[in-house]
């Protein structure tokens, strides 16, 4: 008796299949993550350049930067000091913002580039230092 032609896929074909679909999925997931990555770091710096602006905005406004003990909440909040705020506060928000990793913004006055004022994010790991994703990030070094 004869064996009827059988069809369909052997064990070793359905592994070499699924070997290569789970390598086609690590380097789109890979891919995926570097973009995720990348446009973290384009909006910080698209805020650090805006929470920048908003300081310069405030001295002009009031003769004076933001103290670094009330740091940006002064931005949002009428310092009682302050004979002219701007109506509404500096920025388009009733609160100051965070990096694209939730952490919050540093505030430096007098840093040791020799300017007024520095506004920082210490970028993924949220921890001074770092390269790549985890570089911190200046608002003075933001075109």
């Amino acid at each position: 008796m004869k064996q009827a032609n059988k069809k369909g896929f052997t064990l070793v074909e359905l592994m070499a299949v699924l070997l290569i679909v789970a390598l086609m999925a690590g380097v789109a997931a890979r891919n995926f993550m570097g973009q995720t990555d990348r446009a973290k770091v384009i909006r910080t710096k698209a805020d650090l350049k805006t929470l920048h602006g908003a300081v310069n905005m405030f001295y002009m406004d009031t003769g004076r930067y933001p103290s670094e003990e009330m740091g940006l909440i002064e931005l949002v909040e009428r310092p009682a000091d302050v004979e002219y705020w701007a109506p509404g506060g500096y920025l388009e928000t009733t609160q100051v913002p965070r990096d694209a990793w939730r952490n919050e913004y540093i505030y430096q006055r007098n840093p040791e580039s020799g300017r007024p004022f520095v506004i920082i994010s210490y970028g993924a790991d949220g921890r001074e230092g770092g390269e790549e994703f985890d570089a911190d990030l200046y608002s003075t070094d933001v075109d």
